[in-house]
């Protein structure tokens, strides 16, 4: 009966398959959204301010920043919990494949965040005349929080592999 269970318990890891597949269609609904950015400011370029273009372009580099996130979690989250990808030799590997752990995938979206945070944070600023005084706090509360949260994970990161080794 226990190998029974252990059995189905280490196959259910399976049902995460599906969920890291749907990161591949969040992955391709995002790709359309920025491409519909692209295509919306191509027309107006020459019309549009140097500040709103930036506040475009940040918006760009928050969407690819997003979508380097979801591939980070999609394949390092399968690799982790459910098989290991296989690709053939000579083909194009990732040099990260198979070398983020649990623990590293963490900090890494842990880090994202903080890199994400950041760029809204500075489209907030940029267009800081069009925004209260208590929303912009908050936001900045809000980036601290994600900043000093993504600090205390890595110091504790640290502190477990230390005592581990």
């Amino acid at each position: 009966m226990e190998k029974f269970i252990e059995k189905t318990m280490y196959a259910t890891r399976w049902l995460l398959a599906p969920v890291y597949f749907g990161l591949s269609l969040a992955l391709l609904m995002l790709a359309i959204k920025f491409f519909q950015e692209v295509f919306h400011v191509l027309p107006y370029i020459i019309s549009t301010s140097e500040a709103d273009l930036v506040l475009v372009i940040l918006s760009l580099i928050d969407m690819a920043l997003v979508g380097g996130l979801i591939v980070m979690v999609m394949f390092s989250g399968y690799e982790n919990f459910v098989s290991t990808l296989d690709i053939a030799e000579g083909q194009e590997k990732l040099s990260w494949l198979g070398t983020m752990d649990a623990s590293s995938l963490k900090m890494k979206v842990a880090s994202s965040i903080v890199a994400i945070s950041s760029i809204h944070l500075l489209r907030i600023f940029m267009d800081a005349q069009n925004v209260p005084n208590d929303k912009l706090m908050w936001y900045v509360i809000i980036h601290m929080t994600f900043v000093i949260s993504a600090f205390i994970m890595g110091y504790l990161d640290k502190l477990t592999k230390y005592k581990t080794t």
